[in-house]
């Protein structure tokens, strides 16, 4: 692929197999996390990168990527984030073992989710969703709501979120609840 894909922003990764592999397609700058630890020197890096360039979270699709997200979230509510879906960063071949990456993701499935960018969403008096919602969409206190949860986070690409976690996630990213509602009529 001679022509790179320029990328203006930094991605935070976990590691410098996601960086070669984002390297392949696109002319990008990382910032690697080493793996789930992540420092307050790394936040403050990460926060100096911010305000100088813009960070997309790029982080892997399982419980350390998902930690180091919410750290990342919670200290600089401002980067933006970018999700792979589980299977789109399950490892093509049977010898890389189980671990989920970005660095086993397809240029397609890097492409989609670097197209769908979602940032923080400010106003929070227009978020229409409250937990009776939640319930009545059975992606809570059903017996089906991890499956229905996982569906919902990919389908807006916004990554797993449990039922604690849920209403926050979806109003971090102002998601509606008709953007909702109608995912989950995809899902009956």
């Amino acid at each position: 692929m001679a022509n790179k894909i320029k990328i203006s922003e930094i991605l935070v990764v976990e590691g410098k197999d996601d960086t070669a592999n984002l390297r392949q397609y696109y002319d990008v700058e990382t910032y690697e996390t080493q793996g789930s630890a992540i420092s307050e020197d790394d936040l403050d890096r990460i926060d100096r990168l911010n305000d100088l360039r813009g960070v997309i979270v790029f982080t892997d699709p399982d419980h350390s990527g998902e930690r180091i997200r919410r750290i990342i979230m919670t200290a600089i509510p401002t980067v933006k984030h970018a999700f792979l879906n589980r299977d789109e960063a399950r490892p093509k071949s049977k010898t890389k073992g189980r671990s989920l990456g970005v660095e086993h993701a397809s240029f397609e499935d890097l492409q989609k989710a670097l197209s769908q960018v979602t940032s923080n969403f400010e106003d929070e008096d227009n978020f229409d969703i409250a937990p009776k919602d939640l319930i009545r969409l059975g992606l809570i206190a059903a017996k089906d709501s991890r499956q229905r949860r996982e569906f919902l986070g990919e389908q807006l690409r916004i990554g797993y979120s449990n039922a604690k976690q849920l209403l926050k996630r979806l109003a971090l990213f102002g998601v509606s609840l008709a953007e909702v509602e109608d995912v989950m009529r995809e899902f009956d």
